[in-house]
């Protein structure tokens, strides 16, 4: 019964070589990674958890940005590196508390200056160095009003996005830059409801 045999077209496609790439052609796929492959994953765990963490917004001061229950990635590698930057989001430990209280309160903020400058807000908008901001990222213009506050050396000038619902540096003045975890990188789950 010639039907029941492989036909020349199978055999063609089994044997010939440019084929052979193709994962159904050999089980090594379906082989489970070797001790170098569980090397790897480890290494690539420890970095991730290292330089990187998965955060929760907790509080509706980042908003229309960032909303409550938002899933965000925080990076904490490049301040390593270099100084926050004006209009970065970073998340950081609470300034008003001594070190070592309570380690889990983590607030994130806009910069808005950075260690040199000057900051005021009044009539609804932000001036840094005397020069009003075009922000069009914020919830709605400032309620009040901030005299000519310099930022030292070591600090930067952090604000919520949601100005009058923010609890930031407008009510504790300048941010120790020791005090930053990382800068915000991306929003990977925002809930629909």
């Amino acid at each position: 019964m010639s039907f029941l045999r492989p036909s020349a077209l199978y055999h063609f496609l089994i044997t010939y070589s440019s084929l052979r790439w193709m994962p159904c052609q050999s089980s090594g796929f379906l082989r489970w990674p070797g001790l170098d492959g569980f090397l790897r994953l480890l290494v690539v765990g420890l970095l991730w958890s290292t330089f990187s963490e998965l955060r929760s917004i907790p509080s509706s001061s980042m908003f229309p940005t960032l909303r409550v229950a938002d899933r965000i990635i925080v990076e904490k590698a490049s301040y390593y590196f270099r100084s926050p930057a004006i209009h970065e989001i970073v998340t950081f430990r609470d300034p008003t508390q001594l070190s070592g209280d309570n380690p889990d309160v983590v607030f994130i903020k806009r910069v808005v200056a950075k260690e040199g400058d000057t900051v005021e807000v009044h009539h609804g908008r932000l001036y840094i160095n005397g020069v009003a901001q075009e922000e069009d990222f914020i919830a709605e213009q400032p309620a009040y009003t901030v005299k000519s506050t310099y930022v030292p050396k070591g600090h930067v000038y952090v604000l919520g996005d949601n100005r009058n619902n923010s609890y930031d540096s407008h009510v504790w003045g300048p941010l120790p830059v020791k005090n930053i975890i990382g800068r915000y990188v991306m929003c990977f789950h925002r809930p629909t409801n």
